[in-house]
């Protein structure tokens, strides 16, 4: 026996793409416009996406969460962008630099939570966390 059926590769509509992600269409057609995205065409010329821009968008946004801006990722998506190395090299050392931050936000964060006092301004160990701004040199964490 036969079989009639072939194994076909998914495709989804400008629309269901859209919504599988929780974006609004034109943030796709933008992406295309920007050379994010290519999708294939059905015989209408309505956008077609399969597979591989499924991984992409959700590269995209990985991305974009991540600080990355469209030119950033342009580069990060393009295995022959010039300067690609540069780039990704860049974005993890403010990668590096925001976490620090962020590490330093806690460890203040934390004591504030556990201070007695009333307006933790008042509070020379509080004082003692932003210091480095007060004294224009933001610290970092090594």
């Amino acid at each position: 026996m036969k079989s009639s059926a072939r194994s076909v590769t998914p495709t989804w509509s400008v629309g269901e793409l859209a919504g599988r992600f929780g974006l609004a269409t034109h943030v796709l057609r933008h992406w295309e416009d920007v050379g994010l995205l290519a999708p294939a065409r059905d015989g209408a010329g309505r956008r077609r996406y399969g597979p591989d821009e499924l991984v992409r968008v959700a590269a995209i946004l990985r991305s974009k969460s991540a600080g990355m801006s469209l030119e950033q990722i342009r580069a990060l998506l393009h295995g022959d962008a010039h300067g690609r190395h540069q780039v990704l090299e860049a974005h993890v050392a403010e990668l590096d630099r925001r976490m620090a931050e962020m590490e330093l936000s806690r460890e203040m964060t934390l004591h504030a939570l556990r201070c007695r006092a009333h307006d933790i301004a008042t509070c020379p160990n509080f004082a003692r966390s932003v210091q480095d701004l007060i004294e224009g040199q933001p610290a970092t964490i090594s």
